[in-house]
């Protein structure tokens, strides 16, 4: 069997209704540039990729002025409604070049911040088995359950319970079909793990740092900006 080649799925199709602006929240601007640059340049551009499919939305009419909108080793795929449909749609486009046994990492279009180093070890632990794997971080908070009116009703035992990150990586064929059955039996999932974990299998948490945000509301924006100032800043030579 050849060694398997690395894709990865970016999902941008999504307006981020949280961020209360204009512009969907993956084209605010970040550090001089927009938010889905870093986190294109973040994996398209690591070693270990051999290709980028982005899912974009009909009606975007911001993607055509990012930095790799005509990059030669990315390809832009229609959006869906939901993520999971964004996903879907990338995974059949990608199903014309990829091989069953290849890696897919799907990672969120606003989650500019993950280090390289973060995707070396998901790559390492995750290759090293069948069920694949995803970023995370354990819960370190108290965790309270709460009814339709916000009153708590208990408090979670945090004990193994994590705070689930992208990328997700699973390999191609496994990923297609647990997340176009779980489609077609009418389970709307909220990320590619739970579709694998549906269809039955066990994928395994992976640590990776904290600073692998995702921009959600209008606060997020300055503290990725001051994540990733702080990322240049150790990656500087000491004196």
């Amino acid at each position: 069997m050849s060694e398997p080649s690395y894709w990865v799925v970016v999902p941008a199709a999504g307006v981020g209704r949280r961020m209360g602006s204009a512009v969907p929240k993956q084209y605010l601007e970040l550090d001089g540039r927009p938010v889905i640059d870093h986190t294109i340049e973040r994996l398209l551009l690591h070693p270990s990729v051999d290709g980028a499919y982005v899912a974009i939305s009909a009606e975007d009419g911001w993607w055509n002025d990012t930095e790799f909108a005509v990059h030669p080793d990315l390809v832009v795929v229609p959006g869906g409604a939901e993520r999971c449909y964004s996903v879907l749609n990338a995974l059949e486009v990608l199903a014309r070049r990829a091989a069953d046994n290849d890696w897919v990492l799907v990672h969120d279009a606003a989650r500019p911040c993950v280090r390289r180093e973060d995707i070396d070890h998901l790559i390492a632990m995750v290759s090293a088995g069948e069920n694949g794997g995803l970023l995370g971080m354990p819960v370190r908070d108290t965790m309270k359950r709460c009814d339709a009116a916000d009153r708590v009703t208990e408090t979670v035992d945090r004990s193994h319970l994590w705070h689930a990150f992208t990328p997700q990586m699973f390999r191609f064929a496994q990923l297609y079909d647990a997340l176009r059955r779980a489609l077609e039996a009418g389970f709307l999932v909220t990320d590619e793990a739970s579709a694998v974990e549906w269809a039955g299998h066990r994928p395994i948490m992976v640590e990776g740092h904290a600073d692998n945000i995702k921009i959600t509301r209008p606060e997020d924006l300055a503290l990725a900006a001051y994540y990733l100032e702080q990322q240049f800043c150790q990656q500087l030579p000491a004196r």
